[in-house]
């Protein structure tokens, strides 16, 4: 069974959104942060929240429930900031993305992954590589390459340090 490139037992990295879980495959998280202040940047899509300062890179951060069509991220001491890296039309990008919360690394064998649902035309699913059975709960597991767009990421640090000039890299204004 290959369910979009996946031939294998794999880890994931599972996360609520909106109460539902959703994974990504472990190899594409650097890491996970608490929730930190974000600085909004003008001009931006509505689903990315900012930029933060990590280590003094200009890390974009995406707010997944908006880009997924959900009520926006709502700050609780559980959310946090899964940073990623994804491939944006073979360059390596990084960025975060708001999670309700972090639940576990969970390995998920081929053979508890289904094809993702097939919804008409007017639902898009191309970003969905499958769908991972755990007891009798589904886990959405996202292409996470396929989610975002270079149009829409490509330009956030260029937009960043407009907004701010070079205070971005030097670390002010933002909580590293």
């Amino acid at each position: 069974m290959d369910i979009a490139g996946i031939t294998e037992t794999t880890q994931y990295l599972t996360f609520e959104l909106d109460r539902e879980i959703f994974a990504v495959e472990i190899g594409k998280v650097r890491e996970v942060l608490d929730s930190t202040r974000v600085t909004r940047v003008p001009k931006m899509p509505d689903f990315l929240r900012g930029v933060i300062n990590l280590r003094g890179s200009v890390v974009p951060v995406a707010d997944l429930r908006l880009k997924f069509g959900m009520p926006g991220t709502k700050e609780t001491v559980n959310t946090c900031i899964v940073v990623m890296e994804i491939d944006l039309e073979g360059e390596p990008t990084v960025l975060g993305a708001l999670a309700d919360s972090v639940q576990e690394v969970l390995e998920l064998p081929v053979d508890r992954i289904e094809p993702p649902p097939r919804i008409g035309t007017r639902l898009k699913t191309g970003f969905i590589k499958g769908m991972g059975k755990r007891d009798e709960d589904f886990i959405i597991i996202l292409d996470i390459d396929r989610i975002f767009s270079t149009d829409e990421i490509a330009t956030v640090p260029e937009k960043a340090l407009e907004h701010s000039g070079s205070m971005l890299l030097e670390g002010e204004g933002l909580d590293s």
